[in-house]
């Protein structure tokens, strides 16, 4: 199949993808994880996939949630370290214990997306959308296209002094942690299990105990990581991810394209903001649907900037990797089209897209960004909005996805 003449089309696109992202954000609820605007955006991207897409199965399935556990750890954490400091000058094994606790929540809930306190918070329902057009003969492949309906509360420390300020807080308290750890364990291995009170002033161990005391601020601020009552638009993160795989079929459709033996479809999995929960919840409930063909599945998230638009190898603080055969088709399409597409990873800190929980669940997958890893200032703030969103990015990553579809086509990678 060539698709040059909807690749060609790549203005008109970007030009409709925002069009209704702007829709979506002026009559619809915010759509934070779990929300009633979340639910309402994706019965509206249904909706479209059915009527302007040509879509013929459609399902809008829905999952129980603990959205409020996600950025919850912090209650956790921060609370268990600042009991831990006074602890410290009494009973160091307390200590040592409640500062690793914390710390082991942190990294299981935050760094690696896993259920650890969710069933503190309340429930919520989220909502997933899965969309197929069927292909006029045998289905010898598949390619899905996937985004996150759902937008964040705000960050306000990123808001107001930007990510290198937000990630620095973050880190700060991390060591804070950690640096009472090691005084905590040390003071174990040399002195002992002890209820006595630890007022040896002069020690050097009591001194630098006092001089961890400036992490102190730090951790308190830390409970004010996300603001609660604030939800940002999601414009960029990540109704342009969606809207993606959309626009590709509304093309195609408007075209009268129809392809002979590759199945195309949408995915739209919500709760993405609270630990990919949807995503998690489309995998289990859709377990060996698709392993009948070959499965190819884009994740796409904030799609803006198009000189970091990339294919990401790595995926959930650079923890989980992906599929290699589906990143490197992204990157052959782009120079193919000699637009700019970096070989990079989501790292760190940075996060994820729901390719990780693809992934991990054994699909086929990989995330496509277009985003500075290195936090933007609209990142999970009120400056996300329709009029910030840049065309140019979306075109391009449009145009390369189009171009995918083309090669998987013709069969590329399989």
């Amino acid at each position: 199949m060539d698709l040059k003449k909807i690749i060609d089309k790549k203005d008109e696109a970007a030009k409709y993808m925002h069009e209704e992202i702007t829709y979506i954000i002026k009559n619809f609820g915010k759509r934070d994880p779990g929300s009633k605007g979340e639910k309402q955006a994706c019965e509206y991207m249904a909706e479209t996939l059915k009527k302007d897409c040509g879509c013929d199965r459609i399902q809008i399935e829905s999952f129980k949630e603990n959205p409020g556990s996600f950025f919850g750890w912090i209650y956790f954490t921060i609370t268990f370290a600042l009991i831990a400091i006074p602890l410290f000058f009494f009973f160091p094994l307390a200590s040592f214990l409640l500062i690793l606790a914390g710390l082991i929540i942190m990294f299981l809930q935050f760094g690696m997306y896993k259920k650890v306190v969710d069933k503190f918070f309340p429930e919520k329902t989220g909502t997933n959308v899965t969309a197929i057009k069927s292909c006029k003969g045998e289905v010898k492949r598949r390619i899905l296209f996937n985004g996150h309906p759902d937008a964040c509360w705000e960050w306000p420390v990123n808001y107001r002094f930007g990510g290198i300020a937000f990630e620095a807080h973050a880190v700060i308290c991390f060591l804070g942690a950690l640096y009472y750890l090691v005084l905590s364990l040390y003071k174990v291995i040399k002195y002992g299990i002890s209820f006595e009170v630890f007022n040896d002033t002069s020690s050097g161990l009591f001194k630098a105990a006092l001089i961890g005391l400036v992490f102190v601020p730090f951790m308190f601020g830390l409970y004010k990581m996300w603001n609660k009552k604030r939800v940002v638009d999601g414009a960029n993160d990540n109704l342009s991810g969606c809207y993606m795989g959309i626009a590709i079929l509304k093309e195609l459709q408007d075209e009268g394209i129809e392809f002979e033996n590759t199945e195309i479809g949408v995915i739209i999995s919500g709760s993405e903001e609270a630990g990919l929960r949807g995503s998690m919840a489309w995998c289990e409930a859709h377990k060996g649907e698709f392993d009948d063909v070959p499965t190819f599945i884009y994740s796409y998230d904030t799609i803006h900037d198009p000189k970091y638009l990339m294919a990401n190898y790595r995926d959930l603080n650079a923890t989980v990797k992906t599929d290699k055969d589906v990143s490197d088709l992204f990157m052959e399409a782009a120079k193919e089209l000699d637009i700019n597409c970096l070989k990079g990873f989501v790292p760190p800190l940075g996060g994820a897209t729901d390719s990780a929980a693809f992934a991990q669940a054994g699909f086929r997958a990989t995330g496509i960004t277009g985003l500075n890893h290195a936090l933007e200032d609209y990142y999970h703030t009120r400056r996300d909005t329709y009029d910030n969103m840049n065309l140019e990015g979306l075109a391009g990553c449009y145009a390369v996805s189009v171009k995918v579809l083309e090669m998987f086509d013709n069969g590329a990678k399989q």
